[in-house]
């Protein structure tokens, strides 16, 4: 069995057996992959010979490539559970990856949007036309959530409880949320579902997810990332603008309004507080600016 075979042999393991979302198996997938390019490449025939040199080998490829450390990281923690996975399976008989150490990553805060610019972004969809609409609803619940994107285009329509003002959702790990959201993203959402929804559905069978294409299928993350793309152009946004961008001004907002950070926490669906304590850097950033630009003698 060569070693493409027993990546895909992985890959079935952690669809199965341990549960992993698509877009986890998609990076194991890519970052597999590409390692076993570079053993092909080498002309590799016995897994054995794959060894702690030969792997510190493959990751000095990757950093003449340019690749950042955060990548190499990802790639070892890929590759460290995948020998682990054919150790145990007796597939190899010394683990390659046992010597060789995670990179530190270098931390780079997130780049967030003001609030202003938020209102900004939020206010480009032409909301007389029924994608505009649609995006509104979609902004506005993402900016009020806090949500990934992936969890966004994954609403249903048995997942609102709006007068509640509440909606739920489904995390990494499977795990399953409870989130409050505010009355302009819960009235917009009324506004799609009376006006909008219905002339993307046309007279196409019904689906339970939220919100759609002009197809009347459920949106793709590339669709939203365009829209969003295009609405943080218009209004003169000169920062890189991802789906992540809104959650994390969702995330700073409620800090730097004194929000508790277990709430936040809470929120976001992050496992480990740790993850969400970056955002506390971004508010003592946000401190100092204010500080050095109104202090007369900064």
């Amino acid at each position: 069995m060569n070693l493409e075979e027993h990546i895909q042999n992985y890959l079935h393991y952690l669809k199965v057996e341990r549960g992993l979302s698509e877009n986890s198996i998609i990076s194991y997938e890519r970052d597999l992959n590409r390692h076993n390019a570079y053993v092909v490449q080498q002309a590799i025939t016995d897994l054995n010979e794959i060894d702690r040199l030969f792997i510190l080998a493959f990751l000095k490829e990757l950093t003449d490539e340019g690749k950042s450390s955060t990548t190499i990281a990802r790639m070892v923690s890929s590759l460290r559970k995948f020998y682990q996975f054919l150790r145990q399976e007796q597939r190899i008989d010394q683990d390659p990856m046992q010597h060789i150490d995670t990179p530190k990553r270098r931390q780079s805060l997130p780049k967030t949007l003001t609030i202003a610019e938020v209102e900004q972004v939020l206010s480009m969809p032409d909301t007389s036309k029924k994608l505009g609409i649609r995006d509104r609803a979609m902004l506005e619940v993402m900016y009020a959530t806090g949500l990934r994107v992936s969890e966004l285009l994954s609403l249903k329509l048995d997942d609102l409880h709006l007068a509640l003002g509440l909606l739920q959702t489904t995390g990494k790990g499977d795990k399953e949320r409870i989130l409050p959201i505010g009355d302009m993203a819960i009235q917009w959402i009324h506004v799609y579902l009376e006006k909008s929804r219905p002339l993307l559905l046309k007279k196409k069978p019904d689906t339970p997810y939220l919100f759609l294409n002009s197809q009347g299928k459920p949106l793709t993350r590339q669709g939203f990332w365009k829209i969003l793309k295009k609405y943080a152009q218009q209004a003169g946004i000169k920062k890189e603008v991802t789906p992540h961008t809104l959650r994390h001004s969702f995330a700073t907002h409620l800090l730097e309004n004194g929000a508790d950070l277990r709430i936040v926490q809470e929120l976001l669906g992050h496992a480990d507080i740790s993850t969400t304590q970056i955002y506390t850097h971004i508010t003592k950033q946000r401190m100092v600016d204010v500080y050095q630009h109104y202090f007369p003698r900064a």
